[in-house]
């Protein structure tokens, strides 16, 4: 894994070279922000729609026994807002973009593609990776904005099924226990999982060998390497941001 993440690490520091150098492409960006966000989005916002309305069936009788039912927003808010949403987010994102991007590098490695770009003189990393990693990095956190949105309706609505809490007073708590920081945290957190989820997919499908056989086996391991090192960076930044 350590040798992996300094490979992950040459490549982004050489599509960063290569998006400098102005060799991106505007349309072949936009293309991968469908394919890695929009196309994603059903999917994310309704694991994370699920998830809060599971929460808010857990809390909300248990606040409803302790007087504290006008806070279930707040805290259904804070916990999708600070944690859920962009991980599970994220992690939908990664099941299903993140596969396809390795699985595809890896069949271009495989068939020999990215040596017919290299006859061309042209950087087969920076070709690949960087239209995928700028589509990450700038419509992930728009997934994780609308996560968020999805994940308070979904509370609000079992809330007020489970236990008659009028919508006015889970709003009103949600915009008592809401802060601006846990919104740009949560922002920043999308940008980041936005960058992981192309770059550990794109390099491990860069350095797929062995036919179909290999490209499967680089799908998997694409799947299992971008969970691990999304939920290390998400440790790593509620550490910074909350503990620190």
């Amino acid at each position: 894994m350590i040798s992996f993440l300094g490979l992950c690490i040459e490549n982004l520091i050489q599509t960063v070279k290569y998006i400098l150098k102005g060799n991106l492409k505007k349309d072949s960006v936009l293309s991968r922000a469908a394919m890695i966000s929009y196309d994603s989005l059903p999917i994310a916002l309704s694991i994370v729609f699920i998830a809060a309305a599971v929460i808010a069936i857990q809390i909300s009788k248990q606040f409803l026994m302790s007087g504290a039912e006008s806070y279930v927003g707040g805290f259904l808010a804070v916990a999708l807002i600070r944690e859920l949403a962009p991980g599970f987010a994220a992690l939908a994102i990664s099941a299903r973009a993140g596969t396809a991007i390795s699985a595809e590098i890896a069949n271009m490695k495989v068939t020999s593609q990215v040596d017919a770009i290299k006859t061309l003189k042209v950087d087969p990393v920076g070709y690949y990776f960087a239209p995928r990693i700028i589509a990450g990095a700038f419509t992930v956190p728009m997934v994780v904005i609308l996560a968020e949105l999805f994940g308070i309706l979904g509370g609000m609505i079992v809330s007020y099924f489970a236990i008659g809490l009028h919508p006015n007073r889970y709003m009103s708590s949600v915009w008592l226990w809401l802060n601006t920081r846990d919104i740009y945290i949560s922002i920043l957190k999308g940008f980041i999982f936005g960058v992981i989820i192309p770059l550990i997919c794109a390099t491990q499908g860069y350095k797929t060998h062995g036919g179909a056989k290999g490209v499967g086996i680089s799908t998997t391991k694409a799947a299992i390497k971008s969970t691990v090192f999304l939920l290390m960076a998400d440790l790593i930044i509620t550490f910074l941001f909350y503990v620190v």
